[in-house]
């Protein structure tokens, strides 16, 4: 098998799990700025391993680094960190949509205005942009990029207001859908969350250096001080005489990302103060009691439905085991040695662990299931080592609907819960029985009594359908994603 077959195969498998688009990271008033962001940016990998960026400002200039690639491989030379001389610095990692990818895409994105330089980096999707972006070519406007990001340098270029905050803000009230973003300039930070709060961001604190980082793992890993999550709407600004917290939005009921507590968040942080592991444990708990089943021994798949089914296992009497390894060490320069192992697929990334699982009835624990392929190949695996039976749970419901708030998913045609029954599922992937969690009983395991019809407390739209904002760039595409989506640059 060539290495391009190889890496077509681990692109398909990589295509069927959700994949968040980035991270961000911000400190203001460390000497050291550049070094710490990219610690910051190493506990946030997992938001994001395609590229990463980095922009600091020593007092006189901006230094801009933006490399393809995880953050250990490009951003640990001391070369790279002494080209970011300064005590300020703003950092991103992304993953991009497909279209998306490239160095122009990298962000921070930075641009010289006519008020001083501007580097700006963000997590979400803007649902707008590409109708923006048209105004503003339309206007004169040349864009470097496909990013969604970029159009928000350009409004702040265009607009017609006096100070650079006043200009910032004209510029996001222009913009729809999910944005939690950190921007630089000469003489300031600014970290800004769309009214709904649908992404994450917190403020930490170093030292007396004030911190801005998409989860707070980001400020465990430098021993900083979490301080409190931005609120929904609030603009938060850094100076040398402090910080100033302005509300530029109308107030309105958030809708944070329940995914993030699914999926996207690492287990360690505290996500809108709630511990993202202790959450995952408790929608194994409800997933056992919604959808019992008798068995042997429940087995995640690793890594992401560990805690999961450790609540599962907890709530159901039944023992836990890790009966599949996962290798951590398969990347996209995986190069196989021929064509008489091209069949292994999964095996790539997965084995059985045929001790735990022979001759048992197997409980499979997982997040989600997007296009079933991933699901169907761990099945079969798990019976050709000797399964009796395999039952599969899911801790979440069914995913029906794309996302378009920074997380690159399929198309809703290619979702398989889009398209047919939970027993049709069943029997695609090839399990003795299938259940999910329901939508009020991961509301129950974030801490709601259950899902308010009229105004629900989080977006969920991929499972309800229901989109929190406005998609004007994709309004009448029948939920296929366009332009601005594909390569977005939330990511």
């Amino acid at each position: 098998m060539t290495d391009a077959t190889a890496a077509k195969m681990l692109s398909a498998e990589a295509d069927d799990h959700f994949h968040d688009e980035c991270g961000v990271f911000g400190i203001y008033g460390r000497q050291d700025a550049a070094a710490i962001v990219t610690l910051g940016l190493h506990a946030l990998q997992h938001r994001g391993q395609e590229a990463a960026g980095i922009v600091s400002y020593d007092g006189n200039q901006f230094h801009v680094e933006r490399h393809v690639g995880l953050i250990g491989d490009t951003f640990t030379k001391q070369s790279v960190i002494d080209r970011l001389p300064g005590n300020r610095a703003i950092g991103h990692t992304r993953y991009a949509t497909t279209g998306g990818a490239g160095l122009r895409n990298v962000q921070p994105f930075f641009a010289e205005l006519a008020e001083g330089g501007l580097a700006i980096a963000h997590n979400g999707n803007i649902t707008n942009a590409l109708t923006v972006q048209r105004l503003l070519q339309k206007q004169g406007a040349i864009f470097s990029s496909t990013s969604d990001t970029e159009t928000i340098l350009h409004l702040v270029a265009l607009s017609k207001e006096r100070d650079i905050n006043s200009r910032f803000i004209d510029a996001i009230r222009q913009l729809e859908g999910a944005f939690s973003l950190v921007a630089l300039t000469s003489k300031k930070m600014i970290g800004c969350r769309d009214p709904l709060g649908i992404r994450p961001l917190v403020l930490g604190d170093l030292d007396g250096s004030w911190i801005l980082a998409s989860e707070t793992c980001a400020l465990d890993i430098i021993g900083a001080r979490f301080v409190r999550d931005l609120k929904p709407g609030e603009m938060v600004i850094v100076t040398s005489k402090g910080i100033e917290s302005v509300f530029p939005f109308e107030v309105q009921k958030p809708r944070f990302c329940i995914f993030e507590y699914v999926y996207f968040a690492r287990p360690d942080s505290t996500v809108e103060g709630r511990n993202v592991y202790d959450v995952r444990k408790r929608i194994g708990a409800e997933l056992a009691v919604e959808n019992p089943v008798d068995a042997d021994v429940v087995v995640p798949v690793p890594d992401s439905g560990t805690p999961a089914a450790i609540g599962f296992s907890q709530q159901a009497g039944i023992p836990f085991e890790l009966g599949i390894i996962r290798n951590h060490y398969v990347g996209r320069t995986f190069i196989q040695p021929g064509d008489s192992i091209r069949h292994m697929g999964v095996k790539l990334k997965h084995n059985a662990n045929r001790r735990m699982i022979e001759g048992k009835r197997v409980v499979l624990v997982d997040d989600s299931i997007v296009r079933g392929t991933t699901s169907q190949k761990i099945v079969q695996m798990v019976r050709d080592a000797g399964a009796g039976e395999v039952h599969m749970r899911i801790a979440s419901p069914p995913t029906r609907s794309s996302c378009f708030y920074g997380v690159d998913t399929p198309e809703k045609a290619k979702l398989l819960a889009s398209r047919m029954s939970v027993d049709e599922m069943a029997d695609f992937i090839r399990v003795d029985s299938l259940g999910f969690l329901s939508l009020d009983g991961l509301y129950r395991a974030v801490g709601e009594a259950a899902r308010e019809n009229e105004s629900p407390q989080f977006c969920d739209a991929c499972f309800s359908t229901e989109y929190p904002t406005r998609l004007t760039d994709i309004e009448g595409s029948d939920n296929v994603r366009t332009l601005s989506l594909l390569a977005n640059g939330g990511q």
